[in-house]
C-alpha cells in the first residue's frame, strides 16, 4: 500500500485512509526498520500495575521514550527499579494502536554501574535490616560442647568433606546430613526445607548451613529470603558457613554465627580435643589440690570436735541437768502456790465488783432512763398540742384568704393569655379574655373601655 504520491496526482486520485491504517502503517515502518536493541536512560513516572504490568518513562537531557514491561518478563526481576535509576532496556519499539504513541516494549532491563543481584542483595539487606533480624539480641549461643551436628549443604560438595575432615580431627560427634541443593532455581526450597525439618525433629544441638566459594550467583540461595527467615525462625542455634572469607551473604547476618568458611564452621562449632584434654587435666590437678587442702581441714576439724567432746562428757551433762530439773520444780511449786492465793483474791475482787457495777451501772441508770423518760414525754405531748393549735389557727387564715370563697360571694376573676387582669389599663379593643366564676369560665371579647379619670369615668367608644 503506496500512501504518498506525487504531488502532480489531482485530488480526485488520491486515497483516503483511516486513523488506523495510518497507525497500522507506522507501526509496521518501526518494526521492520528498528529491531530489537538496548536503550540506556533515567527511569521517572515508574509504576506497578495491580495486574503486574510496569509502565514508566527513560529519559535524558533532551528527550524521553514511554516503556512498558509486562508480567510475563518482570516476573523474574531480582531488583525493584526506582525513579532516578539510570538503566538500560532491551526490547522493541512498537506503537500503541489506541493512542498513537510509540513506546519501547521491554523485555529486560538492567541497572548501570551494578548488577541487578548486587541490587537485590542490597535491598534485601535494607529490608530485613530494618525488620530488626540481623540485631544481635535475637542471637542464640552456640553450645560449647554439642553431641550432634545437622549440616544442610550438598552431599557431593567439597564443604561436608571438609567439615567431616574437621569436626572428626577435633572432637568427634555425630554428624547429621541434610542433602541440598546450593544453587540453582530449588536451592533456596531445599534449605529451607533441611532447617525447618532439624527443628521439626529436634534431633541436633547446632546446625550448620553452607557451600563452598563461587560467584554471586552461584551463592544466591542463601540470598534468598526464604533462607533468611528460616534461619531466624529456628529454634536450634545456626552457623552460616557460605563461600570464602571475602563472600558476605544475608545467611550470614541472620544466622547466630557467622563463619568465613564450611572449615573455619567445623573449628567454631566443636572444641579441640587437645585442648580439653589439658584442660581437664589441669582441672584435675586443681580438683586434687582442693580435696587434699579440705580433707586436712576437716581432719584439724574433727580433732578439735574431738576435745571439746572429751570436756563435754554425757554423764557430767546429765547430772547438771538433773539439778537443773529440781530446780525447776520447786520453782514451779512456788509458782503454784501463788497461783492458788491469786485466785482468791480474783475471787474476792469479782463479788465486789459485782455488786458495785450493778448498783452504780445498772440500777442507777435505769431510775434515771425512767426518770427522763417521764420528762420528754410530757414534753412531746405538749409540743403537739401547740403545733396542733397553731395548725387549726393556720387553716382558718387560709380558709378566709381562699379564692373560691370570695368567688362565692359574687366576684370573679379575669384572664388574658392565662395571666391575671388587674387593671384596665392591661386591655384593648377585641382582646380576647377568660372570666372564671366559682362553679366555671367564660371568654368574651372587649367591645369598649371605660378608665377612671380623677374620680370620673370616660367612655371609649369600641372601634
Amino acid at each position: 500500500m503506496k500512501l504518498f504520491e506525487e504531488s502532480t496526482i489531482s485530488r480526485e486520485d488520491e486515497n483516503i485512509f483511516t486513523v488506523t491504517e495510518i497507525t497500522k502503517h507506522i507501526n509496521n515502518i518501526l518494526q521492520s526498520n528498528i529491531p530489537t536493541l538496548w536503550v540506556k536512560g533515567e527511569i521517572s513516572n515508574y509504576k506497578r500495575h495491580s495486574s503486574g504490568h510496569i509502565y514508566f518513562t527513560l529519559k535524558d537531557e533532551q528527550s524521553s521514550l514511554l516503556c512498558v514491561f509486562f508480567h510475563q518478563y518482570n516476573q523474574y526481576l531480582r531488583f525493584e527499579p526506582e525513579n532516578g535509576m539510570e538503566v538500560i532496556c532491551f526490547g522493541q519499539i512498537k506503537v500503541y494502536e489506541r493512542s498513537g504513541q510509540y513506546q519501547l516494549y521491554v523485555n529486560q532491563i538492567r541497572p548501570l554501574g551494578i548488577g541487578d543481584l548486587e541490587i537485590a542483595f542490597r535491598k534485601l539487606k535494607e529490608k530485613l535490616e530494618d525488620e530488626g533480624l540481623f540485631d544481635e539480641k535475637w542471637k542464640k549461643p552456640i553450645p560449647e560442647f554439642p553431641t550432634s551436628i545437622g549440616i544442610v549443604t550438598s552431599p557431593t560438595g567439597a564443604a561436608i568433606q571438609d567439615i567431616k575432615n574437621v569436626i572428626t580431627r577435633r572432637f568427634p560427634v555425630k554428624i547429621i546430613l541434610y542433602p541440598a541443593k546450593v544453587q540453582g532455581p530449588n536451592a533456596a526450597l531445599e534449605i529451607t526445607s533441611g532447617i525447618k525439618t532439624f527443628n521439626k525433629l529436634k534431633n541436633v544441638d547446632v546446625i550448620i548451613v553452607g557451600r563452598g566459594g563461587g560467584s554471586i550467583e552461584d551463592l544466591w540461595a542463601f540470598n534468598e529470603e526464604t533462607v533468611a527467615r528460616a534461619i531466624f525462625e529456628s529454634e536450634i542455634p545456626i552457623i552460616s558457613a557460605v563461600g570464602h572469607e571475602v563472600d558476605f551473604t544475608i545467611s550470614d547476618f541472620v544466622a547466630d554465627l557467622r563463619a568465613p568458611t564450611p572449615s573455619a564452621a567445623a573449628e567454631l562449632v566443636v572444641p579441640d580435643r587437645e585442648s580439653v584434654q589439658n584442660g581437664i587435666d589441669t582441672f584435675s590437678q586443681r580438683l586434687t589440690s582442693l580435696m587434699q587442702n579440705e580433707l586436712q581441714y576437716q581432719r584439724s576439724k574433727c580433732t578439735e570436735l574431738k576435745l571439746r567432746l572429751e570436756k563435754s562428757h554425757p554423764r557430767n551433762l546429765l547430772l547438771n541437768y538433773l539439778q537443773q530439773i529440781d530446780e525447776l520444780h520447786f520453782r514451779l511449786k512456788d509458782s503454784l502456790q501463788k497461783f492458788v492465793n491469786y485466785r482468791l483474791i480474783l475471787e474476792q475482787l469479782k463479788i465486789k465488783f459485782s455488786q458495785t457495777f450493778r448498783i452504780s451501772y445498772i440500777e442507777k441508770p435505769k431510775k434515771n432512763l425512767m426518770h427522763y423518760g417521764d420528762i420528754l414525754f410530757r414534753l412531746i405531748l405538749k409540743n403537739l398540742s401547740d403545733k396542733h393549735d397553731k395548725f387549726l389557727n393556720l387553716t382558718a387564715k387560709l380558709e378566709e384568704l381562699n379564692p373560691l370563697k370570695i368567688l362565692k360571694r359574687g366576684y370573679s376573676i379575669t384572664k388574658k393569655d392565662k395571666k391575671i387582669i388587674n387593671s384596665i389599663k392591661k386591655l384593648r379593643i377585641n382582646d380576647k379574655i377568660s372570666v372564671h366564676f366559682v362553679d366555671g369560665e367564660c371568654g368574651c371579647e372587649v367591645e369598649k373601655i371605660n378608665k377612671k379619670v380623677k374620680g370620673k369615668r370616660q367612655k371609649k367608644i369600641k372601634d
